[in-house]
């Protein structure tokens, strides 16, 4: 089959299929991509698909550069070049130039991957001391131009913005998001997970999602990681990077083929500082976690998918999906069992360090869902769950042990996925003992929803004063973890739940405020309103 396909590419090669540049006496190789019925709007002989309902990809030549995205650490800057597909004719070199006294000067040129169509830019002793404008070029016209904000060291208080979730079933702009956070002007802006909803076409996926938040981080840093949907998955147990099988892959691992995994990892997260450990998991897929340190905040990025077991023959069966548990009469404790992983040893282990060091700094930890089983009903009114696998509520000791090193570091935890925002002082041994955890809402809360509505509609002991909101309080979730909400938006409130999280850290007054913005608020009015129960502060001395 890909002899054939490559023969037919050829041949179309020679006809001059691409009408769009002028071609060069040789042309660049055409690389055929290693996996099939994946990333088809981006790969191969991309320009002879049909127009998609995603992104429009034969865009005009001096458009090719989509965005750039940037982090910088220990003095270290890395920045990757996201483009749109280009012709076999185009050249797959880009450059790196910033301003210097008024002038462009290039410091880095780097080769485009095909597969994905990033690069990656690192330039190592970078100036932190200053702002820097960069721009990335390709070719003659092609450019997008930035800053590298000089590290906010000097700032009393730290901010960052965090979303998750961008469903695919709105494909409009978010102008809303945009205004607001510029306006709110954050130091750094994190993406939890899901910015794709297109499972099988990535590319053009992240290209929308560029076209869409690319004035948010073109002038500040960017911190991205993907979860399920990005990869293709709807649920994501990665046991260590092993092939999944089963229909839904409660069995762990991951579905599709590993190029394509590490493809979606290399444009979400190349730019993140370096990984703490790069030893690859199984079939090679890479890994990322590590820590960013950025104005006296310590920010750990974790990876609470790639390690995590899956259900499927490893515990009993509840139901009739081996991930979601309706009988409320079972017995937590029968599926936490030994040998099953959260985090896993390796990044248990990072954790264990990044709290012993950096004591100085405000600790967070960002990851891609929250720590337990923070929502009652799913999808629809009429969908209560008891136990939802997919959460990391499971398994329990997994769960206990992450969060025993998150309070070590006296650390607070921001996630997304779960489409519902809430605030819960996490309790590992007894209620209110372990870390802070704010799990910001969706940016798009119209497709699948999620509720906190306990059973008895009672409030729990000690309930929240400060809120009007009902059901506030300590609880057992399904997994019999303990949990104290203190904020919810359930998907009535305005904007169907949708919105976003914006944390500040006082680093004179060891405080962290989390803020929860609706999705269709303007905040550079007088009169806006976040959702019931926020802003919510709480001291990290």
């Amino acid at each position: 089959m890909k002899n054939t396909l490559k023969c037919i590419l050829i041949v179309l090669l020679i006809l001059g299929c691409n009408e769009k540049a002028e071609k060069p006496k040789e042309q660049t190789p055409l690389v055929i991509a290693p996996f099939d019925n994946v990333d088809t709007l981006a790969i191969n002989d991309w320009w002879n698909r049909a127009d998609n309902p995603i992104i429009n990809l034969k865009v005009d030549r001096d458009s090719v550069v989509s965005f750039g995205i940037y982090t910088v650490s220990n003095q270290t800057l890395k920045l990757s070049a996201q483009l749109y597909p280009l012709y076999p004719d185009e050249s797959r070199e880009v450059l790196l130039e910033i301003e210097n006294y008024g002038n462009w000067e290039e410091i880095q040129k780097q080769q485009i991957n095909d597969i994905g169509w990033s690069a990656l830019f690192r330039v190592e002793n970078w100036d932190t001391t200053k702002d820097i404008k960069y721009r990335i070029r390709h070719g003659e016209k092609a450019q997008f131009e930035g800053l590298i904000r000089k590290d906010p060291a000097d700032k009393e208080t730290i901010s960052i913005a965090a979303l998750s979730c961008n469903s695919n079933k709105d494909r409009g702009m978010r102008e809303n998001y945009v205004r607001n956070i510029n306006y709110q002007n954050p130091d750094l802006i994190f993406f939890a997970g899901d910015q794709s909803y297109d499972h099988t076409e990535h590319t053009a996926a992240w290209l929308k999602f560029g076209l869409q938040f690319r004035e948010t981080f073109r002038n500040r840093p960017a911190i991205t990681i993907p979860d399920d949907h990005d990869i293709g998955q709807g649920n994501l147990w990665g046991e260590n990077g092993k092939l999944s099988v089963t229909k839904g892959s409660p069995d762990g691992g991951y579905r599709y083929h590993t190029a394509y995994v590490k493809m979606v990892e290399r444009c979400q997260t190349a730019h993140l500082p370096d990984p703490y450990d790069p030893t690859p998991v199984e079939r090679g897929i890479g890994v990322y976690y590590t820590n960013l340190l950025l104005g006296g905040v310590d920010f750990a990025i974790l990876e609470d998918r790639k390690f995590k077991s899956g259900p499927e023959g490893k515990i009993p069966q509840q139901g009739p999906r081996p991930d979601h548990i309706r009988n409320p009469e079972y017995d937590p404790a029968s599926i936490d069992l030994p040998g099953l992983t959260l985090l896993g040893d390796r990044q248990l282990q990072f954790l264990e360090h990044w709290a012993d060091t950096n004591k100085e700094a405000i600790k967070v930890v960002l990851s891609q869902t929250g720590f337990c089983g923070g929502a009652h009903i799913h999808g629809n009114l009429e969908n209560r769950l008891h136990a939802d696998l997919d959460s990391n509520g499971w398994p329990q000791t997994g769960r206990n042990k992450a969060l025993t090193l998150i309070q070590k570091a006296n650390a607070v935890h921001i996630a997304g996925d779960q489409h519902l925002a809430t605030v819960i002082k996490q309790g590992i041994n007894e209620f209110g003992d372990g870390p802070w955890a704010f799990v910001v809402p969706a940016i798009v809360n119209d497709y699948y929803s999620r509720w906190w509505w306990p059973e008895d509609e009672k409030a729990g002991d000690n309930p929240n004063p400060n809120t009007s909101l009902p059901w506030t309080g300590d609880y057992l979730d399904g997994f019999n973890n303990k949990i104290s909400m203190m904020a919810y938006v359930n998907p009535e409130s305005p904007s169907k739940g949708g919105g976003y999280g914006l944390i500040l850290f006082d680093k004179k007054k060891e405080t962290v405020t989390f803020e929860c913005w609706p999705r269709y608020v303007d905040v550079t009015k007088e009169d806006a309103q976040q959702f019931e129960g926020w802003p919510i502060t709480v001291g990290v001395d």
